[in-house]
């Protein structure tokens, strides 16, 4: 249900926003009426098929339903980066237009207001007078004016921004589909942990993130985390949140991954569930980790490492749990009491909105859940409407750390501008 109410608003929003597109791109292009009636079945036919390769499984092959999914959603996606770009650029166009009208009156009564103004045909009658007073001919009357072009320069500027929306909408769109969300990388970095011991300097945890098993990340994708972890060389490999997509049916899936990446580290796999392995069945998600051989830390704690040193790894539930259901959401206070009050602390936890509650209570905090925006052209929006900007890479409160996985799978359209999908390389230094 909830699956079909999302699909449901973003087909609506695509809908007016596709209109617009329309009319843009018909008085642009000059289409006629024929031309007009394909373009809007075009779009339409793109919307539609975004929604039931989400809504339909089971009435087609899977691999059908992907390839209606990826056309429909990069259709759609080029339609909302075009929109918003046609507005910038409409927007740009009535400012222009307002404030010319305001010069061009400002203008027209600067003469009339300071009472020195002469006819315009003064300069050609005294330089005529001046001509016959020194016996000359007379002066030959001036040309008539040029008219402009019906297409004014301001016009001709506006015309080729629009173009340009469209051919950058359309452009991300298809780049970001067949390229963006499979543009891999390994991201390092290293992590100043108060009270870690020496022996443990060095240690490195293998984060992954928002792999958003389902229709548009299957076999591939898994294989290409694999390579990627494995090329890590990390001592533990941690999961934090959003494993599966929405439909429980590919919880399997994230059982065998997780028994693929547990012998590539020698302190195996540690795991959290995020909001959307609640939406797609939270026993479902959790099951699948713990048959994989992953330790599922929701709410829990466990020590990590041994005589020699040792450090308190927690997890906790998803944010979006709490209140909704019964005694879900984040609980830190249970998961520091499975672990000694004097070990240096490492949460695991989606969705960072939660890390002003845990700095000061933990040394480092991994989560994802923002997929660093997923569509950014040049800007990143996501830094104005995300709690507190918290979008990717590392952040600090006092002592404590934050750093967000921008994430491996994609949610909503399977694409990804300007965020490229990444396997984060966590070192933790002793200080």
């Amino acid at each position: 249900m909830r699956i079909a109410v999302v699909s449901l608003i973003l087909a609506l929003v695509v809908g007016v926003l596709g209109l617009y597109v329309h009319r843009r791109a018909s008085g642009l292009l000059g289409l006629g009426v024929r031309a007009r009636r394909a373009l809007a079945c075009l779009l339409a036919a793109g919307i539609i098929a975004m929604i039931f390769a989400r809504l339909g499984r089971g009435a087609l092959p899977d691999g059908v339903l992907r390839g209606m999914g990826l056309a429909g959603s990069t259709l759609s996606l080029g339609v909302l980066i075009s929109a918003v770009l046609l507005a910038v650029v409409d927007l740009g166009r009535l400012i222009a237009r307002l404030g010319g009208a305001a010069l061009r009156r400002a203008t027209a009564a600067g003469p009339a207001e300071g009472g020195t103004s002469r006819p315009a045909d003064a300069t050609p009658r005294l330089e005529e007078g001046a001509a016959r007073e020194e016996g000359g001919p007379a002066a030959l009357p001036l040309p008539p004016p040029v008219e402009l072009p019906a297409l004014a320069r301001r016009d001709f500027l506006a015309t080729g921004a629009a173009g340009s929306a469209f051919l950058i909408g359309g452009g991300s769109a298809v780049y970001g589909a067949l390229l963006g969300r499979h543009d891999y990388t390994i991201e390092e970095v290293a992590i100043p942990i108060p009270g870690l011991p020496r022996s443990l300097d060095g240690f490195t945890i293998v984060q992954l993130s928002d792999i958003h098993l389902g229709l548009f990340v299957g076999e591939p994708e898994m294989r290409a985390a694999e390579d990627l972890v494995r090329e890590a060389r990390g001592d533990l490999v941690v999961m934090t949140g959003d494993l599966v997509d929405f439909d429980p049916r590919y919880a399997d899936h994230l059982g065998r991954l997780t028994r693929r990446l547990g012998p590539l580290a020698r302190h195996g796999v540690a795991a959290i569930p995020g909001n959307h392995d609640h939406f797609a069945g939270i026993d479902a998600a959790l099951g699948a980790l713990e048959r994989g051989g992953a330790r599922v830390l929701s709410n829990r704690g466990c020590v990590v490492g041994g005589p020699g040193g040792a450090f308190a790894l927690l997890g906790v539930d998803d944010v979006w749990a709490r209140g909704r259901v019964p005694g879900g959401g984040p609980d830190l206070g249970r998961a520091l009491a499975d672990v000694p009050r004097d070990l240096p602390r490492v949460l695991l936890c989606h969705n960072p909105v939660f890390f002003p509650e845990a700095a000061g209570e933990v040394a480092l905090q991994l989560s994802g859940h923002t997929h660093g925006g997923q569509i950014n052209l040049l800007v990143r929006p996501a830094e104005l409407l995300l709690p507190h900007g918290y979008v990717a890479g590392l952040y600090q409160r006092g002592s404590s750390h934050l750093y967000i996985n921008r994430g491996f799978g994609t949610a909503g359209p399977p694409a990804r501008v300007g965020a490229p999908p990444e396997v984060s390389r966590i070192v933790l230094v002793a200080a």
